[in-house]
């Protein structure tokens, strides 16, 4: 490695690209049956609620083949 050539106030700024932890964390802790199942819970939510969405959505987002009727407004009927 290099050496840094501009002064570093604190030694240990200096020594930083050096060290190395030897120090492992902690293993995580496993999920309680509770906080699963609330996580299944929001994921099925989540889910059900685009599905939703999606199946109320689809007739407003349809276009119409043929018009049935053309829209006339009133004002235009009394000329």
């Amino acid at each position: 490695m290099f050496r840094r050539r501009e002064p570093v106030p604190f030694a240990f700024i200096a020594e930083a690209d050096k060290f190395r932890s030897n120090v492992t964390p902690p293993p995580r802790e496993r999920a309680s049956a509770g906080q699963m199942a609330g996580r299944w819970l929001i994921g099925l939510t989540v889910v059900a609620g685009l599905a939703g969405s999606l199946i109320l959505g689809m007739p407003a987002l349809s276009q119409d083949q043929s018009p049935a009727t053309t829209q006339h407004s009133e004002a235009s009927d009394g000329r």
